[in-house]
């Protein structure tokens, strides 16, 4: 019974740490994802005013003109959009190159430092101790499952 639960607790741990790691690891990429954004907008920088016509839990929705007068309402929202509401009026960037790309006026990357910064701390916060547990779980397993030496 000790093997099985050494194996479990062995899969506990490297499984925690693969979560962890993972969960860091997509915060670091939304961060690069963010920065290539808004290089992007800032390559062809556009600028118009926009309507906000629907604020969701995942994506705002905006509708602005391009000086070429095609309405664009791009399908992923507007990057950066807290504090919008439905029928507001926003100033807005966007890459000229692809009027889908766009991002609330004044507002860039840094502004996904805190919530990512934030996730990744509490992930560890959680993880670390979670992982020192198992850990000692394991070596008390270990330690009971060794032979105590003969007193003579």
């Amino acid at each position: 019974m000790t093997a099985k639960g050494e194996r479990a607790r062995r899969i506990g741990w490297r499984a925690t740490l693969g979560v962890a790691s993972l969960l860091t690891l997509m915060c670091l990429a939304l961060l690069f994802a963010a920065i290539r954004n808004d290089n992007a907008i800032e390559g062809q920088l556009g600028q118009a005013d926009a309507t906000v016509e629907s604020v969701a839990f995942d994506r705002t929705i905006i509708r602005y003109s391009t000086p070429d007068g095609i309405v664009h309402s791009p399908a992923n929202g507007v990057l950066y959009p807290s504090g919008l509401a439905a029928g507001a009026l926003v100033r807005i960037e966007y890459d000229a190159s692809d009027p889908e790309l766009t991002r609330v006026a004044g507002r860039t990357f840094t502004t996904t430092l805190v919530p990512l910064g934030i996730t990744i701390l509490i992930t560890w916060l959680v993880t670390t101790p979670a992982l020192w547990w198992i850990r000692r779980q394991n070596k008390r397993q270990v330690t009971a499952a060794q032979p105590s030496p003969a007193t003579s």
